[in-house]
């Protein structure tokens, strides 16, 4: 599909002057992915948001605005259709023509694997500490091999064994995802708490793609925009490139704080409402006791709520976050007869105004409510 890119200043023909190179316009699926495009194109010119912040990526009608800017669009990043299944159609027919980025599919991103389990413990998440912002090579180990980076993700299901799933067709992924770790949590009783009854009729693939709740990631990918955008605009990459690497450096300083503010409760239990969170988990080393719902935010089964609710009480858990894109009435049942205390955590800024400090914020907040509650 031919596009046609932003015209050239008309000012600055009529005057003669040279005229500033056609910035491409840029497509991005979610706020904080979308922040970090903003941030790599400071001064050369302003990507589009497709998912407003306060809308759950899981499920989303797209506006005819939003669609006109996949149309429209020279370049699109997006995580990844692990994250949105819905959106996969819409990229492929109206942005037939752009240069297209899944970034949890991307050399050098860390992926963990999507997890089933209402209830996380400590050591699943040593596994995944070796992952600095220097160190990405390692990532093979979570399953993100070379074929995979290469074809896009979208036939990344067929490596993850799901022919051994034919019997459950709404999971789209292999036992293997949960690791041997999960193994104290009995997998015989999986379909009756945990799986079937919590999301039937909800997708989802092999990864966990809450990628962006990472810095080490976060870092990663400033680079790779910086290099997609020079290519489509040779013009201005010094200025893409400066931009990246100066937001690298922004991004230490910001592990760096939130580490120092999560430290006097370091140790605390808590629950999320859904399991977004393994990525600054990890990054962190601050693991959550579990969840309320699985990655993909569907429904819990009353089995699996009775599991968060038994953990509260027999781990003193005092920390259950709640969301601003989901229903606050589950997490008061959760809650219901125990002590525990509540707070919102925030992993798209639906709050915070799209742009370049966007990012930033969402992963300070969230460290933050984490602090306060616990």
């Amino acid at each position: 599909m031919s596009r046609k890119l932003l015209p050239v200043s008309i000012t600055a023909a009529l005057m003669g002057g040279t005229a500033m190179a056609d910035v491409p316009n840029v497509a991005v699926d979610i706020a904080p992915v979308h922040s970090l495009v903003a941030r790599v194109m400071e001064g050369v010119g302003t990507p589009d948001l497709i998912i407003p912040p306060g809308a759950s990526p899981h499920e989303y009608n797209l506006r005819p605005s939003e669609a006109a800017a996949l149309q429209n669009a020279d370049l699109v990043f997006w995580v990844g259709d692990d994250l949105t299944p819905w959106l996969d159609g819409a990229v492929e027919t109206l942005s037939d023509g752009a240069t297209v980025t899944a970034l949890l599919e991307a050399d050098g991103t860390v992926v963990l694997d999507f997890r089933e389990n209402a209830l996380f413990e400590a050591h699943e998440h040593g596994d995944h500490g070796d992952h600095g912002h220097e160190d990405h090579d390692d990532h093979d180990d979570h399953g993100h091999d070379d074929e995979h980076a290469e074809d896009g993700g979208h036939d990344h299901d067929d490596d993850h064994g799901h022919d051994e799933h034919a019997k459950d067709d709404d999971h789209d992924h292999a036992d293997e995802h949960d690791h041997d770790d999960h193994d104290d949590h009995d997998h015989d009783d999986h379909a009756k708490h945990d799986g079937h009854d919590d999301h039937a009729g909800h997708a989802h693939g092999a990864h966990d793609p809450h990628a962006w709740l990472s810095p080490a990631n976060a870092e990663t990918w400033l680079n790779l925009i910086a290099a997609q955008l020079s290519a489509a605009d040779p013009d201005n990459a010094g200025t893409y490139f400066a931009n990246a690497a100066a937001a690298r450096e922004e991004m230490a300083a910001l592990s760096a704080e939130v580490t120092e503010t999560l430290e006097p409760v370091r140790g605390g239990s808590f629950i999320v409402f859904h399991d977004a969170y393994q990525y600054f988990e990890d990054a962190f080393d601050f693991p959550a006791s579990g969840a309320i719902s699985i990655g993909d935010a569907s429904d819990p089964s009353p089995a699996r709520i009775a599991e968060i609710q038994a953990r509260i009480k027999d781990e003193g858990v005092n920390c259950v976050m709640t969301e601003p894109q989901f229903n606050p009435g589950i997490v008061a049942t959760v809650l219901d007869g125990t002590d525990a205390k509540t707070g919102v955590i925030d992993p798209l800024g639906s709050d915070l105004e799209p742009g370049v400090a966007l990012y930033p914020q969402v992963i300070r907040n969230m460290a933050k409510t984490l602090a306060e509650c616990l």
